[in-house]
């Protein structure tokens, strides 16, 4: 077997060129990449909504240019100058600002710093691990999170709004799961059979929903997922039941919220932050504990089934920007 070489590998790297943002493969060398104690040697990555926002410009994710995309990686540690880490541990990367602030995981070769690394917990493969990627980190925190705050199981229906996306798919599944009645929301009319072949006991189809405009509606839910914001979260916050709490995590449909404060007053309703860019990594090793144990889907064959090879990904991202993807879509890097 040909040995690895560290000075000559391929990377997708975008740049800002005359204004405009330009993404391509270009020859790397370790010495291009931002700095890191660990080097991995990458196998598998994913593709995120953020990942197709940063790539084609859609919108503003990277702080700096040129730099490698991709916010997740998976493979093995090629070489390591913190001990808690040793050639051939297999390991992943998400968030961290990969792919915003540091060279990401579209690359033959990643450099991370050390508290960065999560070990790939056994029983879970890197292919696994990135069919997870930044969703499966952030649904199974937002669910930690919603746990925390107070929900159980047989506590009444949980809403999980872009439900057929990759946060929205795999949190049905993961609810479903753990016991929760689960209500998927989802823009497309032909997702129901995928949703309910996750566990989702309903399926609501988000165009088809009379939202009001009532400061408080008829309390619906024990606790929410929302990936989309604007007026939906502002539904979920108005319909959620008493001292139930709602996980805010994408903006799909609007950054904007218009509320009152009546449903945090009134049904002491809590809106909870979800942030898997910046977690801590002790609370990062435990979400990724729980996902190879009591959070780990059990239809992760059936929401990550769409692998593209590393030399078609400039042209995966479109279908993401027209919403036109369900699931999740991980990328084989070779390796």
């Amino acid at each position: 077997m040909s040995q690895p070489n560290t000075e000559h590998f391929k990377g997708y790297r975008i740049h800002q060129e005359d204004g405009q943002i330009v993404g391509r493969f270009d020859d790397l060398g370790l010495d291009d990449l931002t700095e890191g104690e660990v080097v991995i040697r990458a196998r598998y990555s994913s593709i995120n909504y953020k990942d197709a926002l940063a790539a084609t410009g859609a919108g503003k994710i990277m702080r700096r240019f040129p730099l490698v995309g991709g916010i997740d990686v998976a493979g093995h540690v090629e070489s390591s100058a913190d001990d808690r880490y040793a050639p051939g541990d297999p390991v992943l990367v998400t968030g961290c600002g990969l792919g915003e602030d540091f060279d990401g995981g579209y690359s033959e070769f990643v450099r991370a710093r050390g508290d960065w690394v999560i070990p790939i917990p056994t029983g879970m493969d890197a292919h696994q691990a990135m069919c997870l990627g930044t969703a499966g980190f952030t649904a199974a925190l937002a669910i930690t999170r919603l746990e925390h705050n107070g929900l159980q199981p047989g506590g009444g229906s949980v809403a999980v709004t872009g439900a057929s996306g990759g946060v929205g798919s795999l949190a049905v599944n993961m609810l479903a799961g753990r016991g929760y009645s689960t209500t998927a929301v989802t823009g497309k009319d032909t997702a129901a059979d995928f949703l309910k072949s996750l566990g989702a006991e309903e399926v609501l189809v988000r165009s088809e929903i009379d939202m009001g405009s009532r400061p408080l509606e008829r309390a619906l839910w024990s606790g929410a997922v929302d990936n989309l914001g604007g007026d939906t979260l502002a539904w979920l916050i108005r319909t959620t039941d008493w001292w139930g709490s709602v996980a805010s995590i994408g903006l799909a449909q609007s950054f904007k919220l218009n509320t009152t404060v009546m449903p945090f007053i009134l049904r002491g309703v809590n809106l909870l932050g979800i942030n898997s860019v910046a977690t801590p990594r002790d609370i990062r090793l435990k979400v990724w504990e729980r996902l190879a144990g009591d959070l780990r889907p059990d239809k992760l064959d059936v929401i990550g089934t769409r692998v593209v090879p590393f030399a078609d990904l400039p042209s995966a991202f479109d279908d993401y920007l027209k919403g036109a993807v369900t699931g999740r879509t991980v990328v084989d890097l070779g390796g």
